[in-house]
């Protein structure tokens, strides 16, 4: 009996989505071939103090968004004295650990450049694609049975110059924020930043420290979340429960960022909110308020644009808006054996929501799973398209953002992994208990279905001792006090705080 010959399948990039992509492969029995350009994994959190075009750039404090917990692999939790919000330089270790414990390494080409992604000449039946890389100089063809487009989407600077009159003749320096590394540069300059993303924010706060003045420009306005929320618990695990999406879907959605240094920036001045910049004259910045600020730098937090110049024949693939099933496949190929993972821009952790498609890619990729029609497809865009325009505020993002935990319920349904709260509730209460109420993390998607894990339940009922850990680093000697003992030592100071100017009064009224 012939054996059934292995599928071959590329990986595009080697970042976060990419080495989810490659143990996919491998818990499903497929043979990933993964092509990074640059020297090492991490793709977007490996910091490099001189970034080359056309790969991510972050800045050296870039911390992470979202909580440990949260962010997490689904079957492989971040250490427990982590902190909850990690460094980049945190991240990078946590992904090399989990690169190295599921031998993900090995099936990785390094410095490989993928040039060309075209469909084979009998790609109607076979599904195949023609893959040509460059290493050493040298080009190499292979042949592929799937492909995994995960080269992410903080690449290629998004830069509208054109929509700022002006800024031609304008005598001072303006970068990306791509290009943004530290604030030592700004001391005692005066700088706008326009764009009130996450990056604005961050990068307005941190420079408003060593600079005269920061503007932060933007064309519309934003609530600013703490990563801290009520109690010391991390903002996400709190919010981003079962039970209250439930309730949020009563509610409109806003435009949100996170930071915790920007409110206290403007408070204390330091950075001046504004409208849109209207346009620019050689020395300042004429805003459509009418005001006008000398600058002497500006920085263009505008965000990115998809960019995926390997793909032959790319306007046949994909439409001008990178239009996808479900974010995922492109809805016109004769066979679904193309995949774009983490092309998205879900309200929480990016790690879940890659990981969560590439389990859901590789069961179509075997046949275990079979996508709608076309046409089908097709209307479940349009609908989808129709329901983002009444939640998320119109940006070129807006189009490709998702809320967390319906997006992660949607993928892990057509898997057969969205967690089944009504038998939990019958057979395993406590643990239904904590996946309603309590933080919505990843492995609440491992236990059952393919990709089971049975670690998953621990993991679940134990995060809240994970996000504990970093905090209790003050260890009491035996000889100070407890919790308890201070308690009692509150009470006391209190009697004495209101009954004893009480006594003094009588004293004076009867003596």
């Amino acid at each position: 009996m012939e054996t059934m010959k292995v599928k071959q399948i590329a990986v595009i990039g080697a970042g976060v989505s990419g080495l989810g992509a490659i143990k996919s492969c491998l818990e499903e029995g497929l043979e990933p071939t993964c092509f990074e350009k640059s020297e090492d994994i991490g793709g977007l959190w490996r910091y490099e103090e001189i970034p080359e075009s056309g790969k991510p750039g972050i800045y050296k404090s870039l911390t992470c968004n979202t909580s440990k917990e949260m962010t997490a692999f689904s079957d492989y939790p971040i250490p427990d004295h982590y902190p909850n919000y990690m460094h980049n330089s945190k991240m990078m270790e946590y992904l090399r650990m989990y690169a190295k414990h599921f031998g993900l390494m090995k099936h990785i080409q390094f410095q490989t450049k993928v040039c060309i992604v075209r469909k084979r000449p009998d790609f109607p039946a076979s599904g195949q694609w023609d893959v040509v890389v460059e290493a050493d100089g040298k080009q190499k063809a292979y042949i592929f049975d799937g492909v995994m487009v995960c080269s992410g989407h903080y690449t290629e600077k998004h830069l509208p110059l054109q929509d700022f009159a002006g800024i031609t003749q304008f005598q001072g320096s303006y970068i990306h924020s791509w290009e943004y590394k530290n604030p030592d540069s700004f001391m005692g300059k005066r700088v706008v930043v326009i764009g009130i993303g996450n990056s604005g924010a961050d990068v307005a706060g941190e420079i408003s420290r060593v600079a005269e003045q920061v503007f932060l420009s933007t064309r519309r306005g934003a609530w600013i979340w703490n990563r801290v929320w009520d109690n010391g618990n991390p903002l996400d695990t709190t919010l981003f429960t079962r039970y209250n999406r439930i309730i949020g879907r009563f509610y409109p959605t806003f435009l949100s960022i996170f930071s915790d240094d920007l409110p206290n920036r403007i408070i204390t001045g330091k950075v001046v909110i504004k409208t849109n910049v209207k346009e620019f004259t050689s020395t300042s910045a004429i805003f459509e308020d009418g005001t006008e600020e000398p600058v002497d730098v500006v920085v263009f937090a505008t965000g990115y644009t998809f960019s995926f110049p390997f793909l032959d024949d790319n306007s046949e693939i994909l439409d001008s808006e990178h239009t996808m099933f479900k974010f995922v496949f492109p809805p016109q190929l004769e066979k679904p054996t193309l995949a774009f993972i983490g092309i998205l821009q879900p309200v929480g952790a990016t790690i879940p929501t890659s990981e969560l498609q590439s389990r859901w890619v590789v069961r179509v990729f075997t046949g275990l799973k079979k996508l709608p029609s076309q046409s089908d497809m097709v209307a479940a865009i349009n609908r989808r398209k129709q329901k983002m325009q009444n939640e998320f505020v119109e940006s070129p993002r807006g189009i490709h953002r998702v809320q967390y935990i319906d997006y992660m319920d949607e993928i892990a349904s057509e898997l057969g992994v969205k967690p089944n709260l009504l038998s939990l509730f019958i057979w395993d209460t406590k643990l239904a208990k904590e996946i309603f109420w309590g933080p919505c993390t990843p492995y609440q998607y491992r236990l059952q279905g393919p990709g089971k894990w049975a670690g998953a339940r621990a993991a679940i009922l134990t995060q809240r001792d994970r996000i504990l850990k970093p905090l209790r680093t003050r260890v009491l000697r035996q000889s100070e006090a407890s919790p308890s003992s201070l308690f009692w030592v509150r009470c006391i100071c209190v009697v004495i705080f209101l009954f004893v100017p009480m006594l003094v009064i009588l004293q004076v009224i009867y003596s």
